[in-house]
């Protein structure tokens, strides 16, 4: 992911050898852009591997993001960077491939969709290092514990604790330099200044198909509509509950047959997968912002 501030790499610790690295960056279009890039990278002896771009229509706004192969320095290839992005007011980041996601993991009671980012990790099919699961129930600390993961509890039972669990949140976001924080069904709402605090860098999942059925208990307002698909979103957070841009999105069909709990059971898969998903493409780099809305360069 593309933060709004970026204007160079994040930090990728001390990589000096790497051989792949991941290009994005997001400007005002104008002609040129392109093959400035190009001859950026080839100055740097690089050689392009992946590359997708779009014009946006609506806010004038180009992105890209090209994969590249190249031997030389982080150093080296940002300074052949710099006068192309420069010239054109670019916001932009490099990254070394595969590098893992330093990851905050937010939980309350249901474990399905931890498990599902946990054993993806594990296998080696998710880009991410999780330096804690912080919670604000017990519960599944000892799924936590078989994953090998760090887990810390935190109760929320006033205004007062949930400022301190927020608190928490951003001691450990400063203290393990996290790049993304996971709601995986994390049940609190968060506090506008969390949400500003950490912009652009919250997912969250949530059990209905965005924009329908906002809030708590979506599987017994679908039930209760006679809706025929239901689905899962998973978004970035903001102030405005449930109305972050949108990352993934998933349905299943379902009949009048199905009682609102056969309907949970099939929902957390769903969200399980949509979660997982947009995590692994915020990990690859593959989602840029444009407004309210997110581009993504699968």
């Amino acid at each position: 992911m593309l933060r709004p501030e970026a204007t160079t790499a994040r930090y990728c610790g001390p990589v000096t050898d790497a051989t792949h690295w991941i290009l994005t960056l997001v400007c005002e279009d104008r002609p040129g852009i392109v093959h400035a890039v190009s001859g950026a990278i080839v100055e740097a002896d690089g050689n392009i591997t992946e590359s997708q771009q779009f014009s946006s229509g609506d806010t004038g706004k180009f992105f890209m993001r090209l994969q590249v192969e190249s031997a030389a320095t982080r150093e080296r290839f940002e300074q052949a960077l710099a006068p192309v992005t420069e010239r054109y007011g670019m916001t932009w980041q490099l990254d070394v491939v595969g590098r893992p996601l330093r990851t905050l993991v937010l939980v309350s009671k249901a474990a399905h969709c931890l498990n599902d980012l946990a054993f993806r990790q594990r296998a080696g099919q998710l880009a991410i290092e999780v330096p804690l699961v912080l919670s604000n129930h017990d519960v599944l600390a000892g799924l936590a514990e078989f994953y090998g993961l760090p887990f810390e509890h935190r109760p929320v039972t006033d205004a007062e604790s949930k400022a301190a669990f927020e608190r928490r949140v951003l001691e450990v976001v400063e203290q393990h330099d996290v790049e993304l924080v996971v709601l995986a069904r994390y049940m609190q709402i968060l506090s506008p200044e969390l949400c500003d605090a950490l912009a652009g860098r919250i997912i969250n999942i949530h059990h209905s198909f965005l924009p329908g059925f906002k809030g708590a208990n979506p599987y017994r307002q679908a039930h209760a509509r006679g809706v025929k698909l239901i689905g899962a979103t998973a978004h970035f957070v903001t102030s405005d509950l449930d109305e972050g841009p949108i990352i993934e999105q998933n349905v299943v069909r379902v009949d009048h047959s199905k009682p609102p709990e056969e309907l949970v059971a099939i929902g957390q898969d769903v969200e399980s997968r949509t979660l997982t998903q947009a995590v692994r493409w915020f990990s690859e780099d593959r989602v840029l912002l444009d407004g309210a809305r997110t581009i993504i360069f699968q």
